[in-house]
């Protein structure tokens, strides 16, 4: 028997009333990146419906060279495949207060989680949500910054606060023109 076993029961309700979302641009034309914490369910946090916005979770919510590839890949497929023209999507990064990864601020810690994941460290250490405000920020400038994000797609910054339950904005949307102009921009 499996643990999902007991959630099963849930699967058969929602198929029952379910209804496909045909492909297509999210509705919200919303990206967003998060962190796996369990704590976090973007469709609760956010009213997130089906259809509503793709959610890209990993370790952090960081933002990586793979996270970065899935962004150019959904853009690519909305303009290729949907003939979107004009501003895609925005892209929004979400990080969180308590984060798990900001046990990777602690050298031994982080020293054992490399030796139990066969992570480098520099790779683990870059995952690490310690202050939220901070890396989001980083995390919209590594996006803005990235010659793969396609000028018609913006970037925001958040913050969900785990005891409050409330987000807040901490960099509000810009596409990467508008980096550019400030030097963030590579060529």
């Amino acid at each position: 028997m499996t643990r999902l076993a007991h959630l099963l029961d849930h699967n058969e309700q929602f198929a029952r009333d379910h209804t496909p979302v045909p492909l297509g641009l999210p509705t919200t034309r919303l990206i967003l990146v998060t962190c796996l914490d369990h704590r976090i369910d973007p469709a609760a946090v956010l009213g997130l419906q089906p259809g509503d916005a793709p959610v890209i979770r990993n370790a952090g919510g960081r933002v990586t060279q793979s996270v970065i590839g899935d962004i150019a890949y959904l853009a690519f497929l909305a303009e290729s495949l949907l003939g979107a023209t004009g501003p895609l999507f925005e892209v929004a990064v979400l990080h969180h207060t308590q984060c798990g990864t900001g046990f990777l601020a602690d050298p031994e810690f982080l020293r054992r989680a490399t030796r139990a994941t066969g992570v480098a460290e520099a790779v683990l250490s870059g995952s690490q949500v310690a202050e939220p405000d901070s890396t989001v920020r980083e995390d919209v400038e590594r996006l803005l910054a990235s010659p793969l994000v396609p000028p018609t797609v913006s970037v925001s910054g958040h913050v969900y606060d785990i005891e409050t339950g409330r987000v807040t904005t901490v960099t509000d949307a810009r596409y990467p023109e508008e980096a550019a102009t400030t030097g963030a921009r590579r060529q």
